[in-house]
């Protein structure tokens, strides 16, 4: 998969390499030019002119190499970057397509890691790594060629025999950073998760005055973090000196064959200094293997756990059946026979079907409200309708056509969805009302999600085009008009609640909306559905946080505004559902009672009772 990546960029990989060529055969010369200057000088045939001449030289391969490595940085390095910002890219557009399994089954700090630690480790490997890997062989080969060449062969194979440990001590290196370093990163991930999963549940843990038990958790998954950094660190620190070991044994070799050989009249004093300026060079090929095994080594098994997201497959996707013709939902909805079961890989147990032989009809413009005891399938019923699991064919039909034959996007556009955790971005309250409703062609180039590579010249337009700050400045084109937003919160009572607000709609809702109450923040999902206007609207439980008197009137809201268009209700209070068209009463996943109030009442079963129960309820808090 990464190989892909680096193929987009093999132009600017080549010219990073041969500029990189260049700079070391280049380089290759100083020392030959230094070897000349003390022949000259000792032998008496070079004058003071001549050691200008050969230091111009110098002057001038230096001036090639400089101008070589900004070069080479900017091909390689600058490639390694961009292959970094596509992969984190393509990455959030594959998670965005996932199915809610995937998400049920892994962890945000997992996740997060992946985005964070593996790319980078990722970019290390296809940049710093890349430049490692050819200086620690070309250059080195390159450097014994002229070694042999230009001093000796024999002092050159007597000063290369570390060299043959450090080959072979670096392949048994590799294998064991890289299973270290993928212990490192799952240690590095469960921490992550830890951490967000402690800023998320900060109010519970207070309440419950769970602090010190929290700060144990965190110490344990830190101090695991900590183990599995130090079982890496280790074996650098290893290593590392065992290759200065090497290197000081060449040099010592070289020093004591290459003495031996310039008093013997074997080479001339200049070409054994030039040999030793030649071992010198072989330091940075040599301290660079090391470095090219260890990134690389951490980049293979990042690029293992980057992959393992790329290959999940969405469960949920547009099928063969899917009929490209159907782009609108007049709102008739028809449940036959519907079965359902949660899929629960590695689990030995049976489940058991969360909706049993659920046979509905919900007419195009009429309410059908859901009633019945936790467990018993009510938000079920709806994910099943968004198409957040799969059912078999035919047991799901909109106007007359099965769900799997509406391309997702389609089926999505045409409903209106209140959860029942009603969840708000961390934005102004107006951007999340018209969350919904926003289009990608409406939005500026630098909010625009998915792999979007915009080129400068249109990020420029774009900010001439839009003055947008998304913290501050709404831009009305992205964001919804702003009548509409207000329109839409008068719809479910919240309009004067947010006038009262200092910034009124431009008003920043904290993380998951926790600076808000929890009727605000239902009543914000409420206005951000209705905006939203869908032929189709479902509220699961989304009026159980307010009042019955704001109740009332966002129920009469709806029946006013909602004329023609089709709304499923899920509520647990009587008063919330009683004025629909149609009531479904479920206990275990099953059917138990289907009609109007007065018609269910008249049964004196399961809805009957509930109505009781809560009329003495209400009684009981009247007279107190």
């Amino acid at each position: 998969m990464i190989r892909n990546y680096i193929w987009r960029y093999r132009w600017r990989y080549l010219l990073g390499i041969i500029t990189l060529f260049i700079v070391d055969f280049f380089g290759l010369y100083i020392p030959e030019f230094t070897g000349r200057v003390t022949d000259g000088l000792d032998q008496g045939t070079m004058d003071y002119r001549g050691v200008l001449h050969i230091i111009g030289l110098i002057f001038f391969v230096a001036g090639i190499m400089m101008v070589g490595r900004f070069f080479w940085r900017f091909f390689i390095f600058g490639s390694a970057r961009n292959i970094e910002y596509e992969l984190r890219n393509d990455m959030f557009e594959h998670l965005s397509k996932l199915s809610m399994k995937y998400y049920n089954e892994h962890k945000t700090g997992d996740l997060m890691a992946h985005f964070t630690s593996d790319l980078n480790s990722i970019r290390m490997a296809v940049g710093p790594a890349v430049i490692s890997s050819f200086d620690a062989i070309i250059m080195t080969i390159m450097v014994i060629i002229k070694m042999i060449l230009y001093v000796n062969l024999k002092l050159t194979l007597i000063a290369c025999i570390p060299m043959i440990v450090i080959l072979l001590g670096g392949v048994y290196y590799g294998k064991i950073i890289e299973q270290r370093f993928t212990e490192k990163q799952k240690a590095f991930s469960d921490m992550t998760d830890q951490v967000q999963e402690s800023i998320s549940g900060i109010r519970v843990i207070k309440a419950f005055v769970q602090e010190q038990k929290e700060i144990m958790a965190f110490a344990i998954a830190n101090r695991n973090n900590k183990d599995k950094n130090l079982r890496v660190v280790k074996v650098q620190a290893v290593a590392l000196p065992l290759l200065d070991l090497m290197i000081g044994i060449s040099s010592a070799l070289a020093i004591l064959y290459g003495g031996k050989l310039v008093l013997e009249g074997g080479i001339t004093p200049g070409k054994f200094v030039a040999f030793n300026q030649y071992i010198l060079m072989l330091v940075w090929p040599m301290l660079a293997a090391g470095d090219s095994i260890t990134l690389i080594s951490q980049g293979l098994a990042s690029m293992k756990r980057v992959e393992a997201i790329f290959n999940e497959v969405p469960e949920i996707m547009d099928t063969e059946t899917m009929d490209t013709s159907l782009n609108s939902i007049r709102g008739n909805i028809q449940f036959n026979h519907l079965t359902f079961t949660y899929k629960q890989e590695g689990s030995m147990e049976k489940m058991l079907p969360v909706l049993k032989d659920v046979s509905v009809e919900v007419k195009a413009g009429s309410t059908l409200a859901v009633v019945g005891a936790t467990g018993s399938g009510k938000t079920t019923l709806v994910n099943l309708l968004l198409r957040m699991y799969d059912t078999k064919p035919g047991m799901i039909l909109i106007d007359g056509h099965d769900i799997k034959e509406y391309p997702l996007s389609v089926l999505r556009e045409n409903i209106a969805y209140v959860p029942q955790d009603n969840f708000l971005f961390s934005d102004t309250i107006q951007t999340n009302i018209a969350f919904g409703v926003r289009k990608l062609k409406d939005i500026p180039y630098e909010t625009k999600r998915y792999s979007l590579f915009p080129t400068k010249k249109e990020l420029e337009e774009a900010s001439m085009e839009h003055e947008f700050s998304r913290r501050e400045n709404i831009v009305d084109q992205a964001y919804g008009d702003l009548e509409q937003v207000q329109e839409a919160a008068k719809k479910a009572c919240i309009h004067d609640n947010i006038m009262e607000f200092t910034k009124q709609y431009a008003t920043m809702v904290g993380e998951r909306g926790v600076t808000v109450s929890g009727g605000q923040k239902q009543r914000s999902s409420i206005a951000r559905a209705l905006m939203k206007d869908a032929p189709i609207l479902i509220l699961d439980d989304a009026l159980s946080a307010v009042d019955t008197n704001t109740e009332e009137a966002i129920l009469r809201n709806l029946k006013e505004n909602r004329q023609g268009k089709t709304t499923i209700m899920i509520a647990h209070r009587i008063s919330t559902i009683q004025n629909a068209d149609h009531i479904l009463v479920l206990e275990d996943g099953r059917c138990v009672e289907y009609g109007t109030h007065r018609e269910l009442l008249d049964m004196n079963g399961h809805y009957a009772k509930l109505y009781k129960k809560q009329q003495l309820e209400k009684q009981l808090e009247d007279e107190q």
